[in-house]
C-alpha cells in the first residue's frame, strides 16, 4: 500500500508551491526539476485574450483605423477652424465662392490646401462635414448602444425573472417589435416626442435608435453626405467619394474589429 505523501509547502514571493518529492509520482512526466528560485508565473484571460487579438492582423487595422477615425472625428473641426476659419455649416459670403470646388482647388482654379477634399454645391468645406459626421455618428453608436443595453437587460432579466405567462407575453411584445421596420419606429417616436432645439431632437434620435436598433438607421446617418453627393456624381464625384469611401472604411474596420474581439474573447479558442 501506496504512503500518503506529506505536505511539502514552501513560501517564495507570497505565493505558496506545493512541491512533490519524485518518490511520491505517480508517473515520470508529473516529476519536475525545479531550481530554488524558480516559480510559475499564471496569465489572466484579459492577457490572453489580447495576445489572441494582436495576433489577427485585421482586427488590428480595424482597431488603428477606429482610433485614427476616432480621434480625428473629436479634435479635427476645432482645428480646422484654428487653422482656415471653416466650419462645417459656413456658407462663404462671396457669391464666387458659392459653388462646388474640387479638392486641393481654389475657386481660381489653382493648387490651394483650403480644401483638401473639395466643396459641396454651398461652398461647405467636405472635409469639415465628413469630420463632423464622424462625430454624430459615434455619438449614435455610443449613447443608443447604452440605451438599447439598458432597455434590452432590464427588460429581459424582468421577463426571466417573473417567468411563465408573462415571460411568454412581453416575449410576443418582442416579436412583433422584431416584424416591424426599425425605420417605422424610429419615425413614430420622434414624432410622438417632439423638440423645438437642435440638441433636444439629437438626444431624442439616440433615444429613439437605442429603444429599436441603432445599426440600420447609424448606417443610414453615416450615409447622409453620401446621399447628397450621389445626386452630384457625374458633376463632382468628391462630394460621394470621400464621404463614401471614410464610411466603408468606417464599417469595415468596426467589422474585422468586433470579428477580432469575438475570436479573442471566446473561451473554446486557445492557442
Amino acid at each position: 500500500m501506496r504512503e500518503k505523501p506529506p505536505d511539502f509547502i514552501s513560501k517564495q514571493d507570497d505565493r505558496d508551491l506545493v512541491h512533490v518529492p519524485p518518490e511520491f509520482a505517480i508517473a515520470e512526466g508529473d516529476v519536475q526539476v525545479m531550481a530554488e528560485d524558480d516559480f510559475v508565473v499564471g496569465s489572466s484571460l484579459w492577457k490572453d485574450a489580447w495576445r489572441r487579438l494582436l495576433k489577427n492582423r485585421l482586427a488590428v487595422f480595424g482597431l488603428i483605423v477606429v482610433i485614427v477615425i476616432a480621434i480625428t472625428s473629436l479634435i479635427g473641426p476645432p482645428i480646422i477652424k484654428a487653422a482656415t476659419g471653416y466650419t462645417y455649416d459656413l456658407i462663404p459670403r462671396d457669391v464666387l465662392l458659392i459653388k462646388s470646388i474640387p479638392p486641393f482647388r481654389s475657386a481660381e482654379g489653382s493648387f490651394s490646401w483650403a480644401h483638401p477634399m473639395g466643396t459641396d454645391n454651398s461652398g461647405r468645406d467636405v472635409l469639415a462635414r465628413v469630420l463632423l459626421g464622424g462625430r454624430i455618428s459615434l455619438m449614435v453608436g455610443i449613447i443608443s448602444t447604452i440605451v438599447s443595453l439598458i432597455i434590452g437587460v432590464s427588460y429581459g432579466a424582468v421577463a426571466g425573472y417573473l417567468g411563465g405567462r408573462i415571460d411568454n407575453w412581453m416575449m410576443r411584445v418582442v416579436d412583433v417589435l422584431y416584424s416591424l421596420p426599425y425605420i417605422i419606429l424610429v419615425i413614430v417616436l420622434l414624432a410622438m416626442f417632439r423638440s423645438s432645439t437642435p440638441m433636444g431632437q439629437l438626444m431624442l434620435l439616440f433615444i429613439a435608435l437605442g429603444s429599436v436598433s441603432w445599426l440600420t438607421m447609424a448606417r443610414i446617418v453615416w450615409g447622409s453626405l453620401a446621399a447628397e453627393g450621389i445626386q452630384n456624381i457625374a458633376i463632382f464625384p468628391w462630394q460621394l467619394v470621400f464621404p463614401g469611401v471614410t464610411m466603408a472604411l468606417t464599417l469595415f474596420s468596426l467589422n474585422f474589429l468586433g470579428d477580432g474581439l469575438r475570436d479573442a474573447l471566446d473561451p473554446q479558442m486557445r492557442t
